[in-house]
């Protein structure tokens, strides 16, 4: 038995362990080949570059060619688009329906017609949202003096013979329009009739109320809804139409 280990017995400590060195010199040189890598990475790079732009101000010409093939590309391009843009004005503005063709619409399709009806106006964001959980709204709008609408569509197959709007449909949206959607017009737009309580409760509720009559009016003429309604907000911000 060795002295070291007697003595270990004696004082009750293990020997100490001798540990190993430890070798800096491998992740030292795994980062040096990684700092090589990217040094040979970065001369390939602007080699490269380097030969490309020599290339391109030897053949100027070619530059020359590019230019002026996107700068055609670009310019009819953006014609197309004005063309475009023009036709979408004059067929916007010359939208017409007539009742008879709101009365053969599915029900999706007239919230599209009120949609695009309120585009022609002159509202460039008018959107359909109907559909499941749209919380009362089918259409929103903002018209040119900075009035956001919220519209909803109560489509009758059989027009003035169908089913009333009542109170309870502008129950929904003077619940919704405003507190949910933001809306500074509240409108129920429908291709048929409307009973004298809804009437009533819209007038009390500063809601709008559009009618198979008023409807039949604003889808085959060129005036705006807002000049079709009584007591519209004033506008939001001044503009060239205020």
């Amino acid at each position: 038995m060795s002295p070291r280990t007697a003595r270990s017995r004696v004082t009750g400590r293990r020997p100490a362990v001798r540990r190993r060195p430890r070798r800096p010199g491998r992740r030292r040189q795994r980062a040096e080949d990684r700092l090589i890598g990217l040094l040979i990475a970065a001369v390939l790079v602007v080699g490269l570059v380097v030969v490309v732009v020599n290339w391109l101000l030897a053949h100027w010409w070619i530059l020359a060619v590019v230019a002026v093939l996107a700068a055609l590309i670009g310019g009819v391009r953006l014609y197309q688009r004005q063309q475009r843009a023009r036709w979408e004005a004059v067929r916007a503005q010359g939208l017409r329906y007539g009742l008879a063709q709101l009365d053969a619409l599915h029900h999706a399709r007239f919230e599209d017609a009120v949609r695009d009806l309120m585009h022609r106006d002159g509202c460039r964001d008018a959107v359909r949202v109907g559909g499941g959980g749209d919380l009362g709204a089918d259409v929103k709008a903002t018209d040119p003096y900075g009035r956001r609408w919220v519209i909803q569509c109560k489509h009758r197959r059989d027009g003035l013979a169908g089913s009333a709007v009542g109170t309870p449909d502008l129950q929904i949206l003077n619940g919704t329009a405003r507190q949910v959607h933001g809306a500074d017009v509240a409108v129920i737009v429908t291709n048929g009739r409307v009973t004298a309580p809804a009437v009533a409760f819209a007038e009390q509720q500063r809601l709008h109320v559009v009618d198979r009559h008023t409807l039949g009016v604003w889808a085959s003429g060129s005036r705006p809804l807002w000049e079709l309604l009584r007591a519209v907000p004033p506008p939001r911000r001044p503009t060239a139409l205020s």
